[in-house]
């Protein structure tokens, strides 16, 4: 329910516990991604009395939501686990980016979640409808929402999808307005918020850590810091297919099976450009994903030595803030 520097929180049937991961699934675990995070179902064992309780394994995941860990070119970051729904937080003063939401996209997609792209501050934009029609037009099927968590307005279209026993996690750069959406959702205000910086609108960290809420209706909603920086992770393919499947369907009808839309003759996807019916900014983007993700494919064929050495890199960095965590509550 809970992660903050190594320190786990868990929902048991009767109780919430305070747990720390094993050292044998520490050490055993295949990988980074194999170590638990927010929305995991888990094996623990519960202690005799207060204390910690044991984290022993973490149960197979119906969807996994990850980033490559900012500043890296390799390391994956988990954000959420078990998800039916991603929502894509996108601010309508200042902070709206079409190209960040196709990249948002592609992560939803490959996550095995259902995304849902939430325009928030609808109340500082004159005329938030056209932009939900413009989004709409990138990302045919999925539901586009604009609503203002400081009004309300907008807000009960959000809960309704998720109803209880549906759990979706927040994804979004800091302050677009998730803390407060949340607050909002949970009829309290449980999480604090901050303004903007005015003169950039760019927002300010005051989540630091990722947390999942238990809903007045039963969902289950997971906030966290904001991320400005959503790298892929190599294994978008199907994500990316989703996301751009406008521009796939003019593939179709270039003269060439294998026309990489670069000037080659009878390219239906730049007539498309030519004649004004696809951005070409869209294909850009098209490409420029694609190439992150073929290059973070081939980075992730790495040597076993290589993947221990990140993976001791992990264990040793999850069991030193375990230690220091228990060192601060000693």
């Amino acid at each position: 329910m809970r992660q903050h520097r190594g320190l786990l929180t868990v929902q048991t049937e009767s109780r919430a516990v305070l747990a720390r991961t094993a050292g044998r699934l520490l050490h055993q675990a295949p990988g980074a991604q194999a170590l638990p995070t927010i929305g995991d179902w888990v094996a623990l064992q519960l202690p005799e009395g207060e204390g910690e309780a044991l984290l022993h394994a973490v149960l197979p995941r119906t969807s996994v939501l990850a980033r490559r860990e900012a500043g890296s070119e390799r390391d994956g970051q988990l954000i959420a686990a078990n998800l039916d729904i991603v929502f894509l937080a996108a601010g309508l003063d200042g902070n709206f980016n079409p190209r960040r939401i196709e990249r948002a996209l592609s992560l939803a997609w490959s996550s095995g979640a259902s995304p849902v792209v939430l325009l928030t501050k609808a109340d500082l934009h004159p005329d938030a409808a056209s932009l939900v029609a413009e989004v709409e037009a990138l990302t045919p099927g999925v539901p586009v929402l604009a609503l203002s968590a400081r009004t309300g307005d907008g807000v009960e279209s959000v809960a309704a999808h998720l109803p209880a026993g549906k759990t979706g996690a927040l994804l979004g750069s800091s302050g677009v307005g998730k803390s407060t959406l949340v607050n909002r959702l949970l009829g309290e205000s449980r999480l604090v918020t901050q303004a903007v910086r005015e003169e950039d609108d760019k927002g300010r960290h005051t989540t630091t850590h990722r947390e999942l809420f238990v809903l007045p209706g039963g969902g289950l909603l997971i906030d966290g810091p904001g991320m400005r920086e959503l790298g892929l992770m190599g294994g978008e393919d199907e994500g990316i297919e989703q996301t751009f499947s406008d521009i796939l369907e003019l593939a179709e009808g270039c003269r060439f099976s294998d026309c990489q839309h670069q000037g080659e003759p009878g390219c239906a996807v730049r007539a498309a450009v030519a004649s004004g019916a696809l951005p070409e900014a869209r294909l850009a983007s098209y490409e420029r994903l694609r190439r992150e993700q073929a290059f973070q494919a081939r980075k992730a064929s790495v040597t076993p030595e290589r993947e221990n050495r990140k993976h001791e890199r992990a264990r040793t960095t999850m069991a030193w803030e375990a230690m220091r965590s228990k060192r601060r509550r000693d």
